[in-house]
């Protein structure tokens, strides 16, 4: 079996990869376990129109019934989006997933090798995975594949569940290069700040583009992530995510939530301690992260 015969990809995204035209892949498992439903909905809708407005065509990946994929049909998303019997898939999970013949909602590890495949150079997410606060020695799957995927990465910086330093000192160690867009520090995910300075800024998509371009054509397999702060209207007070953060973690102990379960199960306790404000940060810098992503795209496919 060839790659060529195992992933498929719809043809608005097949037919914009062919003609050279930009594209921005997104990922399936925020909208099957990451965000509560009908949110999700809202958040799928944003971003592929987020994208849209850019110039770029979206696509998003998954392993539907055992065919990795770019590009979900509107039953196919409408399924997923239901979360019937839909698997959480990492890049490790990707060959199970095709053998069991299973539905499986891609992480950004995930989607970062089927992008990879597919020849997309850029995607958008909300927050990265990293090295979790507690136990120490958990680590994202997301981390080793962007240090071996040379793609363009958007995202609001790490969850902000996460131990943020140590998750910063690990992408330094990898190999992998932090981008600020209009910032000097690290964001928060749902904050704009966390007094943790990048190694380099960008202030315009052009900047992004060519440091792209150099990235590639000094042979690095690494991934370039850049950081976008949230949407200053949604973005979050620290002192309130982190005290939300530190009582998601007790009850998780408490409730012995582990592995996979964790992210989910935090997030969604930090959206209740918040009075809902993180879910409504959560959409808002997703469908401004797929803007600027599908603004790089544009760039990137201008030559």
């Amino acid at each position: 079996m060839t790659t060529a015969s195992i992933l498929r990809v719809l043809p608005p995204v097949a037919d914009a990869i062919a003609a050279g035209r930009p594209v921005v892949a997104l990922e399936s498992s925020v909208l099957a376990q990451g965000l509560p439903i009908p949110a999700n909905r809202d958040c799928a809708t944003r971003m592929v129109e987020g994208a849209a407005r850019s110039g770029a065509v979206a696509g998003i990946t998954a392993v539907v019934r055992g065919t990795p994929t770019l590009g979900l049909t509107d039953d196919e998303l409408a399924r997923f989006l239901r979360r019937d019997g839909v698997r959480k898939v990492s890049a490790r999970d990707l060959p199970a997933a095709v053998a069991d013949g299973a539905d499986g909602a891609t992480t950004v590890a995930a989607t970062l090798a089927l992008a990879h495949l597919a020849g997309v150079r850029v995607f958008a997410t909300g927050g990265i995975g990293g090295v979790h606060r507690e136990p120490a020695f958990d680590e994202s799957a997301d981390l080793v594949e962007l240090s071996r995927t040379p793609m363009l990465v958007v995202c609001a910086g790490a969850k902000s569940i996460l131990d943020l330093p140590a998750t910063l000192e690990r992408l330094e160690t990898l190999g992998v290069l932090v981008v600020g867009y209009g910032t000097s520090e690290l964001p928060g995910f749902f904050t704009r700040t966390t007094g943790l300075p990048l190694p380099a800024r960008a202030d315009d998509v052009a900047t992004l583009a060519r440091l792209f371009r150099a990235h590639l054509a000094l042979g690095r397999h690494t991934a370039v992530v850049v950081v976008q702060p949230p949407p200053a209207a949604h973005a979050l007070d620290p002192a309130l995510v982190d005290d939300a953060v530190a009582e998601a973690l007790d009850e998780a102990r408490g409730a012995g939530v582990r592995g996979a379960a964790v992210t989910p199960f935090l997030l969604s306790r930090v959206e209740r301690a918040t009075g809902g404000k993180s879910l409504a940060a959560n959409l808002a810098l997703l469908e401004e992260n797929a803007v600027l992503a599908g603004q790089v795209a544009g760039a990137l496919a201008e030559g």
